[in-house]
């Protein structure tokens, strides 16, 4: 019997100490020190003349979109800087100088690779050329364009059914790339098209879809201007969204009001000093968060009931606090939710909450004078097992308010990923839409498949239990920002090709399959050039608006191609020409992309011009007050349930979050420069009265463990730092976490893993 050829390589990197410096936390966000870090890090990649071409183009209306987060650009951008610190290291990440190729790789082995950092691994530079491992070797070597193609086509034809392949797609994709990329999956015969909003966005996209009639925000830019009040939930713009700072900035010089619900106190949240305007330059900036309610980890729900509650009593006084005219004309449930509210105890939701009762009081009058209200989010309230109910929860308080479909009022999930909701516009999606499917049959000549496909965790488990054989990620990086790390691995390496369309070197391309591919890619940021003609993508923002974007820079090598051209070049050889798609056609002109998604995809309309400038908003039935497709034709509220979970006396609760170094799983720095870390990431943010009945000092060493099902999950070696943090909650950097969150537990009606909300033990390092 052959023996099974196995890399020996790691999943978790080098787990060794720096030599870690503490300083107390911000208390200011941006200013002169951000523009600093951003310039500091974007000469260094990029060097100066480069770095501030790009910057001066990205974000205006002729430029090109941001790579990084996918908050909207106001209708005239400013000509000085429109991007914050964060938008600016991921343009230096991809447009950097530094490059790698076959030598580099000849050099380097798979196995010795993977015993760096992830941090490490991001700064060796642009992936220039395509690359093959081969199985039994340890070394990717070069690989021709037309050799690849043929690799993947001769795999997928093997394949005993479709349904062996999955497609994943990394939320940083244009509409046109992602469109031929679902489309191609679904030419092939499969709905397996999970993609990173599964694990992010996804319990808002359900929640507002049972609620308001459609799986996206209700506001747009300027609705925050003038909102009256602005609740930012589970989220810290400071470090992931810093542009919704100066959103925040204008509602406050209007006369609004900032709310603050997390349980830890972000520094962007507390000032922010603008560097757009002289005062954030010599000025004290603009105090931002007026109440901050540190909420217990998952207790949202318990907050929000209580605050309905009192909200309730008071309009049972007045009959003026809730739009009782909005609820009788568009809203459905009143009477259940008021008759549930009346079955709790107000002392046990207090607790539960853990938020002190006068700031919970000063909350409630004033949202009982406020009409205008938008509530703002993230994962701190999707990555939950109620997940789903959590937004649900904000969505009573606005049905209630009458503060939807209005202007300064509604909904806004802040996505991460600069076009992750564009590509779920255009069709990546693992379930099935009747509609979509009929005009593919009209307009693409192609009978699409009606199986729902898998998702991210369904995609986890079918390669574990080696169900697939075939995945291929268009951008992202699997491996690292997928939950249960240890599992996810082994799933990926039991596949017989993995494929990575990328523009740097990560993790997931050095735990493969039995032979594993790397495409590299453009960047957002590069001339996109066909027979001498320059090409523009199209992307879709936080709020729905879609508009082009356009490279200005030299790509980083002749041997890269653009998304669309690696998809249509593919999907051309595998169907060797003959396909109701002409693909290649669609490789030489975007145009032709665009016009056959207007025709496929609903609310696409004449993009091809519509998208110029400021570009324009897709169909929003929450706008237009129409609930039409909803029970009874009105917008739901809804009876959510209170979190449980039932933790041992020695266990705590651990939320996964970002440091200011980082965007998503790429890691730019080793400093979270906010909460006062620096060249450390193996950190555990811990209340010191925890720390205390823990026996545990400042700078101690622990592992953590997860136990779900019987199976115990580690993490090591993480050095203690005490932190204002709601007693029994951890707060730890991820993707280092990720190996503790149980891929089979997740949020009930979206399965967005439980990042937010693990059980945890700790073991001191001595101790064992």
């Amino acid at each position: 019997m052959a023996v099974k050829f196995t890399r020996n390589v790691s999943i978790r990197g080098n787990q060794d100490f720096l030599d870690i410096k503490l300083k107390d936390p911000m208390r200011v966000a941006a200013g002169p020190l951000g523009v600093q870090a951003a310039l500091r890090h974007s000469f260094k990649e990029m060097g100066v003349v480069r770095s501030m071409t790009a910057l001066l183009d990205m974000n205006q209306q002729d430029g090109f979109s941001c790579p990084s987060c996918a908050w909207p650009d106001p209708e005239k951008p400013s000509k000085v800087a429109e991007y914050c610190e964060n938008g600016a290291k991921a343009l230096a990440d991809e447009a950097t100088t530094s490059q790698i190729g076959a030598d580099f790789f000849k050099q380097h082995s798979v196995e010795a690779l993977s015993l760096l950092t992830d941090y490490e691994l991001n700064k060796f530079g642009r992936l220039i050329e395509p690359l093959v491992l081969r199985e039994g070797s340890i070394h990717y070597e070069p690989i021709g364009w037309q050799e690849a193609y043929q690799l993947i086509s001769t795999e997928l034809k093997k394949l005993n059914s479709p349904d062996e392949a999955i497609f994943y797609t990394s939320g940083r994709s244009s509409n046109e790339a992602a469109f031929l990329y679902g489309m191609f999956a679904r030419a092939l015969g499969t709905n397996n098209m999970p993609d990173c909003s599964n694990m992010c966005h996804e319990s808002s996209g359900v929640a507002l879809s049972e609620t308001l009639g459609i799986g996206k925000g209700s506001v747009k830019l300027e609705d925050l201007y003038g909102a009256e009040v602005v609740i930012v939930a589970g989220q810290n713009p400071g470090t992931n969204h810093p542009r919704m700072l100066s959103a925040l900035e204008k509602c406050k010089q209007n006369g609004g009001k900032v709310i603050s619900i997390n349980p830890l106190k972000e520094s962007g949240l507390v000032n922010f000093k603008n560097p757009q305007h002289l005062k954030g330059w010599i000025g004290s900036g603009e105090d931002i968060a007026d109440f901050h309610l540190p909420v217990r980890i998952n207790q949202d729900i318990p907050l929000m009931k209580l605050i309905l509650i009192k909200l309730a009593a008071l309009d049972a006084i007045s009959d003026t606090v809730f739009d009782h005219d909005f609820i009788k004309r568009y809203v459905d449930g009143y009477e259940a939710l008021l008759a549930d509210l009346k079955t709790y105890d107000e002392k046990a939701l207090l607790q539960q909450c853990g938020v002190e009762l006068d700031k919970i009081n000063a909350v409630v009058e004033l949202l009982a004078k406020k009409s205008k209200i938008v509530v703002c989010w993230a994962m701190g309230l999707t990555q939950h097992k109620n997940g789903v109910e959590n937004i649900r929860e904000f969505v009573n308080l606005l049905l209630l308010k009458g503060a939807i479909g209005r202007p300064n009022a509604g909904t806004c999930p802040v996505r991460g990923h600069s076009n992750v909701q564009g590509d779920r516009s255009v069709g990546i999606m693992h379930f099935v839409n009747e509609e979509l499917n009929e005009r593919i049959e009209r307009h693409l000549g192609f009978v699409p498949p009606s199986k729902e496909g898998y998702d991210t965790v369904g995609a986890m488990k079918a390669m574990y239990e080696e169900k697939a054989k075939f995945f291929m990620c268009l951008g992202g990086n699997f491996l690292m920002a997928a939950s249960d790390t240890a599992y996810t691995a082994e799933g990926i390496q039991n596949c017989n090709l993995t494929v990575q369309v990328s523009t740097k070197l990560n993790r997931t391309h050095l735990v493969t399959g039995k032979i594993g591919l790397i495409l590299p890619t453009y960047g957002r940021s590069e001339k996109d050039m066909k027979n001498g003609k320059l090409r523009h993508i199209t992307v879709e923002n936080s709020m729905g608006q879609v508009r082009q974007s356009r490279g200005l820079l030299k790509p980083a090598s002749d041997t890269i191609k653009s998304e669309p051209d690696i998809i249509s070049e593919l999907a051309d050889t595998f169907f060797e020409g003959k396909h109701s798609m002409d693909w290649k056609s669609l490789a030489e002109n975007y145009e032709h992309i665009r016009e056959k998604i207007d025709l496929v995809v609903k609310g696409f309309d004449h993009t091809e011009n519509r998208s110029k400038g400021a570009g324009y908003y897709l169909p929003n039935n929450v706008r237009e007050l129409d609930f039409s497709k909803l029970p009874n034709g009105k917008a739901q509220l809804t009876i959510n349930t209170v979190p449980e979970h039932r933790l041992a006396p020695d266990e705590y609760l651990l939320m996964t979050i970002r440091s200011h170094d980082q965007f998503n799983t790429t890691i730019y720095g080793l400093d979270d420069r906010y909460r006062g870390v620096y060249n450390a990431r193996r950190v555990l943010f811990m209340n010191p009265a925890d720390m205390k009945d823990a026996q545990l000092q400042k700078f101690d060493v622990v592992h953590m463990t997860s136990t779900y099902d019987g199976i115990v999950r580690k993490a090591n070696n993480f050095k203690v730092i005490p932190y204002a943090i709601p007693k029994g909650d951890l707060a730890a950097y991820f993707p280092e976490t990720n190996v503790l969150v149980p891929y089979n537990h997740y949020a009930d009606g979206s399965k967005t893993p439980i990042s937010k909300s693990i059980r945890v033990r700790l073991i001191k390092v001595q101790e064992i």
